[in-house]
């Protein structure tokens, strides 16, 4: 039977590139008509309710575009809807996270010198922190507060700095920003889902009934489009945080973590302020590379406690189901012979600072708890160590898939 770590790594792979490609159509819709809405341009003779209109060049040939406030005297025969480049990107999202977080969650999600929970437990939160904090944020949008957009973004970047400290207390530094990312991304999504296009289809079955629309339906939408305009660049950010230790694996990531915000406020304050104006202003470039030292110095502080402490700390069920295993112990010693000097709390080879995607690979709990992951880089692919660092035998790599497969029953 072929080998199901390495399916299941494939599926997590193709998740993954979904996720990308239609992040990448989301993203780029979005942004070119927030763009296209800030560029339109009031001109003389535009037909009745129309609030502006632009020409664009691309591809050989010219574009013109007109906006209704509300909409058109007479409903176009063709409709076209943007929306299901959200819910696919949300969807695969989701499955992605399902995949690497719950399925994996011994290694990726859960954090004993954190919290001791029992996976289901790291599950429940991770759901349900992302049902509720929809549910929280869309009652302030509908509350009073829906009237002062700056207080409501003050309280909104509360929310998410409390939530980004919050999961930093409970899992692993990778996952909590990556949860912090899926919040986000829920909030965004749900904003489509809930608001945005049951808002526009209001307005499209008054139109075909004969009915004025109402506008203020079309003034709620512009302010959850507004609140998605400035958060997709942090959760770009987060959802990219799992591959750079330096961002997850500090003391500090949920604060690193919080000033991204800052980043994606003061980054797409300059394009939308140049589309809606031509006027740039440089300023908030100053501003975010002065956020962007911040969050490098506080980088630098170390995420993780000393051996001693790691070493003493008791095993989790599956870290003792692999360290049980036949063949642990000639396993343990070819990954401290092959890769401890790089993952390491203090690394040795020479050049690197921080262990390699925040791994480790000291102690017997940190062997045990990335099995799975040894097995993948180094036994069922020769990815680890580096070609240019040294040649691992092929007779250690056997000891390694030996024991993987051993400790699986397989």
């Amino acid at each position: 039977m072929y080998d199901l770590a390495v399916i299941w790594d494939w599926v997590a792979f193709a998740v993954r590139w979904l996720h990308v490609v239609t992040a990448i159509a989301w993203i780029g819709s979005s942004f070119y008509f927030v763009a296209l809405d800030l560029g339109l341009k009031k001109v003389p003779h535009l037909p009745p309710g129309a609030h502006g209109e632009e020409w664009q060049v691309h591809g050989g040939g010219f574009y013109h575009i007109q906006k209704y406030l509300v909409a058109p005297e007479n409903m176009p025969e063709h409709l076209v809807w943007f929306k299901w480049e959200s819910y696919a990107t949300w969807l695969s999202g989701a499955a992605l996270l399902m995949i690497v977080y719950w399925v994996g969650g011994e290694l990726f999600l859960l954090d004993p010198t954190k919290a001791e929970l029992a996976l289901w437990q790291g599950v429940l939160i991770s759901a349900g922190s992302l049902t509720i904090g929809w549910l929280f944020y869309d009652f302030l949008c509908k509350s009073r507060l829906g009237e002062t957009p700056t207080a409501l973004m003050l309280l909104l970047f509360a929310l998410l700095v409390a939530m980004s400290w919050g999961y930093n207390q409970i899992f692993t530094g990778r996952a909590a920003l990556l949860h912090l990312g899926a919040f986000t991304a829920t909030i965004m999504t749900a904003n489509v889902f809930f608001i945005i296009i049951p808002n526009q289809k209001i307005v499209v079955a008054d139109l075909k009934a004969g009915r004025a629309p109402d506008p203020k339906y079309g003034k709620i939408a512009k302010l959850r489009s507004t609140h998605n305009n400035y958060l997709t660049l942090p959760v770009v950010f987060l959802m990219l945080s799992n591959h750079y230790p330096l961002a997850f694996a500090t003391e500090y990531s949920w604060i690193i973590a919080s000033l991204i915000f800052l980043t994606g406020v003061t980054i797409r304050l300059f394009f939308n302020t140049m589309h809606a104006t031509g006027k740039k202003l440089w300023w908030t470039w100053a501003v975010t590379a002065m956020i962007m030292l911040v969050i490098a110095w506080l980088s630098t502080v170390p995420g993780h406690g000393s051996y001693d402490e790691a070493e003493a700390r008791a095993l989790t069920p599956a870290e003792e189901r692999f360290a049980a295993a036949p063949g642990f112990s000639d396993a343990y010693d070819t990954v401290i012979g092959n890769c401890s000097m790089c993952h390491a709390r203090e690394p040795v080879w020479e050049g690197i600072r921080w262990a390699p995607k925040g791994v480790l690979l000291e102690t017997e709990a940190d062997v045990a708890r990335h099995a799975g992951q040894i097995y993948l880089q180094a036994a069922a692919s020769h990815a680890m160590p580096p070609p240019g660092a040294f040649e691992m035998d092929g007779e250690a790599r056997r000891v390694i898939e030996g024991w993987y497969k051993g400790a699986k029953g397989g």
